[in-house]
């Protein structure tokens, strides 16, 4: 648990932790232009490779698997503090994603192999707590290090390398799983239409509207190859020997609504987490460190929400209540977002957003939980990643949606309040997201409507989450709550037969051979002089007799049975059962 923990830790901080840099990242290297693909192109490669990961930890093992990951993410993200302009930084992040789908899917996958349903709930509780607070102190991280001059915002990217390499040394040093003999076919077609149609439409929200207009020939072809794509994926995995997401998936009801749900709660949650540190630097003023600092109520709620919901359902076995819950609290907490303005105190907004770390503690891990509870456990790896896609898939396409509303609510609302006032803009009414310190140095009036502007373009994004929570709620609502199992593995087989279990099956054999020869055997006598005969043990002589008889003589006496002479049957099935 502390490995995997630590390796979330670090994975999930580096894809936050540029929320509070990014402007000063784009004041040193330039392309403004390109502000939303450093969050977006880890969203991008992160979403496209969760389901892939746990489907080749299924072909080459959850520990290797786990580790590639992690060496993955180390080297991008050394790459990514050496970046020299914002094309370099842009490509590091992508990779720097592929490592963190692969940690994020596999720490639940392992967690699910090591962990049964019943113990889950209490840590699921943890590994929630651990995603939430790194997802949210990653902005108070990047804040202190682009705050500190002699550490800068590089470090932002440096600061995860030996957490990383901690996490690497444990999970080699002490995980021990079973090596289990799989399927060795992959289905390549399957991964590169499931990835290809989730870019496509990565894209589409990305630039449309930026790059070019939403009713535009760009539009109308990245969303008929993402459908294209998404058909043919679903022709693949119909037809797939070893397809990456099953479609005996999407038949279990359980997998199908907490994947709606995650989708949902992944555009909310991650759409709030990008775009809040805009609203605290550019709108309240904030330093990099004091925006991070606000962060801390929902930190602490999410915590202790995500602890106490897992150990209450590892007491009672009872889970439905806190996603459903918790999807309706997300939705209050975004509502409160939408209703902050320009003057809105510190402590309101603590508040506010302690209320929706609330509700994302109590519904992010029962999510996984429910839907590894309800599958096959053959089916556990592929269920995993198939929910934290769906959730990433969603915290993708709300940081894509989200960027889009706000860029051109606020490009709107400046030039319309700019021509109410009678106000000319130098250079125009395109204010560039993301340059605080531009901003706070425009002169008064000018600057009063750019923040204005940007209120009510934050106020949208917000109040656009809370049917999309809702939509999350209505889908816990349907989920049926089934009795968490007791173990996570099957059953184990029967121990290796030892040479004195063989010695005594033959002995056992022998006599009965001889009273059925003599015609006097009775099965009580058989079972007593079994049990004389029976080795030195730990366990008793009798329980020894029965175990051997089980699982050595009954297979055996069916033959001799069939081959006995009809009077003679009897007796050797009166022997067997007793």
């Amino acid at each position: 648990m502390s490995g995997l923990m630590l390796a979330m830790l670090t994975s999930m901080i580096s894809t936050s932790v540029v929320g509070t840099a990014l402007p000063t990242i784009v004041g040193e290297l330039g392309g403004q232009d390109q502000y939303s693909w450093v969050a977006s192109a880890t969203m991008l490669t992160m979403t496209v490779s969760t389901p892939l990961w746990g489907k080749l930890s299924d072909l080459f093992g959850r520990k290797l698997l786990f580790q590639t990951a992690l060496g993955l993410f180390v080297a991008a993200s050394l790459v990514a503090g050496l970046s020299q302009n914002m094309g370099q930084l842009i490509a590091a992040r992508a990779v720097q994603g592929l490592g963190v789908g692969g940690l994020s899917a596999l720490a639940q996958v392992i967690l699910g192999d090591i962990v049964s349903p019943r113990e889950r709930g209490r840590y699921s509780g943890y590994m929630g707590a651990v995603f939430g607070i790194s997802t949210v102190a990653g902005p108070l991280l990047g804040g202190f290090l682009v705050d500190t001059d002699w550490l800068g915002w590089r470090w932002c990217f440096y600061v995860v390398v030996p957490f990383a390499l901690v996490s690497f040394i444990v999970i080699q040093k002490v995980l021990k799983l079973p090596k289990i003999k799989r399927s060795t076919s992959i289905d390549i077609w399957g991964a590169t239409t499931i990835t290809a149609s989730a870019s496509a439409l990565m894209l589409l929200l990305t630039l449309g509207g930026v790059e070019f207009e939403w009713n535009s020939l760009w539009t109308y072809f990245l969303a008929a190859l993402s459908l294209l794509m998404l058909a043919l994926a679903v022709l693949s995995e119909r037809t797939a020997r070893n397809p990456i997401l099953p479609p005996r998936l999407f038949r279990n009801r359980t997998f199908v609504l907490t994947g709606l749900a995650s989708l949902f709660v992944g555009m909310a949650m991650f759409g709030a987490m990008i775009y809040l540190p805009q609203y605290l630097q550019i709108v309240k003023g904030l330093s990099p460190t004091e925006s991070g600092l606000m962060t801390l109520p929902m930190v602490v709620a999410l915590f202790l929400a995500g602890v106490i919901s897992g150990k209450i359902v590892t007491q009672t076995g009872r889970w439905k209540i806190f996603p459903v819950v918790g999807l309706l609290v997300v939705a209050v907490g975004l509502f409160l977002l939408s209703r902050l303005h320009v003057d809105s105190s510190e402590w309101l907004i603590g508040f506010d957003v302690a209320v929706l770390g609330t509700g994302l503690g109590l519904s992010m891990q029962m999510l996984i939980l429910a839907a590894q509870n309800g599958s096959e456990l053959r089916d556990m790896a592929s269920t995993t990643s198939g929910v934290s896609f769906f959730r990433s898939l969603g915290g993708a396409v709300g940081v894509a949606a989200f960027g889009a509303i706000l860029t051109n609510r606020l490009r709107d609302e400046i030039a319309d309040m700019l021509r109410a006032a009678h106000i000319a803009l130098p250079g125009g009414s395109n204010v560039k997201l993301g340059s605080p310190s531009a901003i706070q140095q425009l002169p008064t009036p000018i600057k009063n409507i750019v923040l204005e502007a940007f209120t009510r373009g934050l106020e949208t994004v917000f109040m656009v989450g809370v049917p999309i929570a809702l939509l999350g709620f209505v889908a816990t609502i349907f989920l049926k709550e089934l009795p968490l199992r007791g173990s996570s593995t099957p059953p184990p087989a029967p121990n290796p037969l030892s040479k004195d279990d063989l010695v005594l099956a033959g002995l056992l054999l022998e006599l009965i051979a001889q009273r059925i020869e003599r015609g006097n055997g009775q099965p009580s006598a058989l079972l007593t002089a079994v049990a004389k005969m029976a080795p030195p043990d730990d366990r008793p002589e009798r329980e020894r007799a029965r175990s051997v008889a089980k699982n050595v003589l009954r297979p055996t006496s069916r033959a001799l049975i069939a081959q006995a002479a009809p009077p003679q049957k009897d007796l050797v099935s009166g022997g067997i059962s007793q």
